[in-house]
């Protein structure tokens, strides 16, 4: 029996592969086969395994200074170099940004910093925030409370409706339209419900609305074009912030630096960020909000004696350092803009997979996309559960290639940003494998109807 509580996982299912070592954009098992990492292990590795700049900037940094916390007025060097860098970066004015260890404790983080702020103009009933079905925004008691999926909210009890969280539409046109409706028609019915819920709750109690810019663990969502903008006039009109988590499609991801930008999201007022922060090397996650949402927390502080959060590990020296050099490393190899022309490719490579009898649905941008798996590909009839989408997962792995089945039965694809068009050549030709032999294995199972 193992000793382990495996993340995520279905307890009868546990220890089904062993990763032992990992190099640019493969990795092995401990039998000694090889993988392709078409998930960037867990949406994170964009730069692949094995950096030597990486390993060689964490050896140096723990030379240096291993460790030290920032409680009570100490700090070191390097937070405050990537804390700079960051708010150069970033699509947000005068960013001022807390580090912690994971995109869940960043979104914490940002519940608490809302309350605070509110508290501290004088608003405390603004608490009340809005997030999407079919979102995912961490797994930690207050994140998954703003996450919309079952399994992250199911026998968990969770204190969704104590903490004021709110649920408004997926932005998702091909699952949530109505009858013949148009995309235009779709996005104006739901910010339209999103605009009679503000009205309904009172605008005066609503803090935020939170949005992950392109969904991930969802399925890939990518909401229609003018969804954004709609969103942000209503938010505007009743003074709510708009929170972007860029948790995943912060860096590159998207087919631009970061997702909002690719999607016309203008200035959020909060951002979260994760996972390709440091390329997945070291943990480390980033919560940002406008400068002037910091300087009306100041006298509050001091009157309190001290702003009463953080972890012992925000801004960690060596997760700093390796972030740092991780945003070095892209901009200095221009690796955005070469992943956007990947990305391109990889769009086109997944959009050939259109007319398979499994896929009804092929969704995507720049270097993260979705093949939906569907039981009537003319009604778009979804499988029941996700049984379909993990018999194509395991096909895939036993052909050499790692991918996640997300949301029931959609395929998610989102390899390291250094992958080259003949590596994703590779994972094309391993998919279409697997589909192949799921469509085998539906029909034998009678579960195409």
């Amino acid at each position: 029996m193992t000793h382990l509580i495996y993340p995520t996982t279905n307890f009868k299912a546990i220890e089904q592969i062993t990763i032992e070592r990992g190099q640019g954009c493969y990795v092995w098992d401990k039998q000694g086969n090889k993988y392709l990492e078409g998930l960037a292990g867990l949406w994170c590795t964009a730069l692949g395994y094995g950096n030597q700049e990486l390993i060689d900037t964490t050896t140096e940094q723990m030379s240096k200074l291993t460790f030290n916390h920032m409680f009570g007025g100490k700090t070191h060097q390097v937070a405050i170099d990537l804390a700079d860098k960051l708010a150069e970066m970033i699509p947000m004015d005068d960013a001022v940004l807390s580090f912690g260890n994971s995109g869940s404790d960043a979104n914490d983080t940002h519940i608490k910093l809302l309350r605070y702020y509110h508290e501290a103009i004088g608003k405390p009933e603004r608490r009340k925030i809005i997030a999407r079905e079919r979102s995912y925004h961490g797994v930690t008691v207050a994140a998954a409370s703003l996450t919309g999926l079952p399994v992250t909210q199911n026998h968990f009890d969770l204190p969704v409706d104590a903490l004021g969280i709110l649920r408004t539409d997926h932005p998702h046109y091909y699952r949530g339209k109505q009858d013949d409706e148009s995309e235009t028609e779709f996005v104006d019915r739901i910010v339209g419900n999103l605009e009679a819920l503000i009205v309904r709750e009172g605008p005066e109690t609503i803090a935020a609305f939170i949005a992950e810019p392109i969904t991930g663990a969802s399925g890939v969502i990518v909401p229609p074009n003018g969804y954004y903008q709609k969103v942000q006039a209503v938010l505007n009109r009743y003074g709510i912030m708009f929170w972007a988590d860029e948790v995943i499609t912060g860096f590159g991801r998207t087919g631009s630096d970061f997702g909002c930008n690719s999607m016309g999201i203008e200035a959020p007022d909060m951002m979260t960020f994760a996972k390709q922060l440091s390329s997945a090397y070291m943990p480390i996650s980033a919560s940002a909000i406008r400068r002037d949402v910091y300087d009306a927390m100041i006298d509050q502080t001091a009157n309190a004696g001290a702003f009463g959060h953080g972890y012992t590990y925000s801004g960690h020296p060596v997760a700093c350092a390796v972030a740092l050099k991780t945003q070095e490393i892209y901009q200095r190899d221009q690796i955005f803009e070469k992943a956007a022309v990947t990305g391109e490719y990889l769009q086109k490579r997944l959009a050939e997979f259109t007319d398979h009898p499994l896929v009804g649905e092929v969704r995507g941008r720049g270097m993260i996309g979705a093949l939906e798996l569907v039981a009537n590909k003319e009604t778009g009839e979804p499988f029941v559960g996700g049984a379909v989408g993990g018999y194509a997962q395991k096909i895939a792995q036993d052909n050499g290639l790692l991918i996640r089945a997300v949301a029931g039965s959609s395929l998610g694809f989102c390899p390291p940003l250094i992958i080259t068009n003949e590596q994703l050549d590779e994972m094309i030709e391993i998919v279409t494998i697997a589909l192949d032999a799921t469509l085998e294995h539906c029909r034998k199972e009678n579960l195409i109807s």
